[in-house]
């Protein structure tokens, strides 16, 4: 592999915004539509109070100097938020596809599945905060850097970045996992269901059919109070995107271990991120019927080297996990070619061709 620049000075490093196009999909799915964000003006009174006003000039419709809410009763918040979240346990106590752990490659997966309306995607995270490793690049730096080719995520995404021959750098981890949250989670088909563990899965006749699941804050403290039993989440297909061992990482594949359904879970490597970011994306995969493994998981059950602090493999693998969930739910994916979205196929075949011709 080409060797990296050494080092990044503003020279040589040009800021990228890049434009929506047809083929606004790094797997050529259903192209995402890009909202341009407004302009804002500001205007300052007598008393240096800015007030942020849209592009087109208008004023807020309310006076900020004697504002009042709408009136409510405290009852209609607690009915409201209690309907609405027990609306979606019962929505999908029975899904198409769980996915276990909202890292970076678990919201990857998730943001991939979800751009097919009709596959329902429940995610689980244990922390009230999903996001996993994401929010920071490494040892608490801002910035995320993301090896070529899976900057096309980016694009896709519509993320900026600082770009070199060899990779693209996010001036805030936090910029990456905020903006696929906001796009994933205002989609239908899509319900997060943070503060919630996955305890077991659910096995029948050899097969993952879903997952076990708590409030975090019980699953922790079982050994603190009485028995509380946990509730369940049939799914199709169960993705576990657990991350690298810990107390709560790489939980799926070392439940499979305990129960019989995999010989072994050696452990993580050390770093090598050259051979490791490859290694996650290549080996991802179904690793027992009804379940994938994707992200840092991955390297737990294989025994592949740790990549550090670069996250395209987190990106490309939940992208492969999310289509070979297609492909187990019998839809179109990228694997075997099936997978256009809403773009006809004529413009993905010449998009291909030309891909072909620059790579050559």
């Amino acid at each position: 592999m080409a060797s990296m620049a050494s080092t990044l000075t503003s020279s040589s490093l040009t800021t990228k915004l890049q434009k929506p196009s047809l083929l606004d999909s790094s797997f050529h799915g259903t192209p995402v539509v890009r909202l341009q964000p407004a302009k804002a003006a500001t205007n300052s009174n007598n008393h240096g109070l800015s007030v942020s006003m849209s592009a087109n000039g208008s004023t807020p419709s309310y006076d900020l100097s004697a504002f009042k809410f709408d009136p409510i009763k405290e009852s209609i918040v607690s009915r409201e938020m209690t309907r609405r979240y027990m609306t979606d346990m019962i929505t999908y106590a029975d899904t198409d596809v769980v996915v276990v752990g909202a890292g970076s490659a678990g919201l990857s997966c998730a943001y991939e599945l979800s751009k097919n309306p009709n596959v329902q995607v429940a995610i689980i995270e244990q922390s009230v905060s999903p996001g996993g490793g994401a929010w920071l690049g490494g040892q608490l730096f801002s910035a995320m850097v993301v090896r070529k080719p899976a900057h096309l995520f980016l694009n896709e995404l519509g993320i900026a970045y600082d770009e070199t021959d060899h990779y693209v750098v996010i001036k805030h981890a936090a910029l990456f996992t905020s903006t696929i949250m906001s796009k994933l989670l205002a989609r239908p088909n899509v319900k997060l269901f943070n503060a919630v563990a996955a305890e077991d899965l659910i096995v029948k006749g050899g097969r993952v059919g879903g997952v076990v699941t708590n409030w975090a804050l019980v699953s922790m403290n079982h050994d603190t109070q009485s028995c509380m039993d946990p509730n369940v989440m049939e799914a199709k297909v169960v993705v576990s995107s657990c991350g690298h061992d810990g107390p709560m990482g790489a939980t799926g594949v070392k439940r499979l271990r305990s129960i019989g359904m995999i010989e072994s879970v050696p452990g993580m490597k050390a770093l090598d991120m050259n051979a490791a970011e490859d290694a996650i994306v290549e080996l991802t995969r179904e690793i027992v019927p009804g379940m994938i493994v994707t992200g840092m998981e991955v390297a737990e059950i294989d025994g592949s080297p740790r990549m550090g602090p670069t996250f395209g493999a987190m990106m490309i693998s939940g992208q492969k996990a999310a289509h070979l969930a297609l492909k187990s739910l019998g839809l179109p994916n990228a694997l075997d070619g099936s997978y256009v979205g809403s773009i006809q196929p004529e413009l993905i075949l010449a998009a291909a061709d030309s891909a072909e011709i620059a790579e050559a």
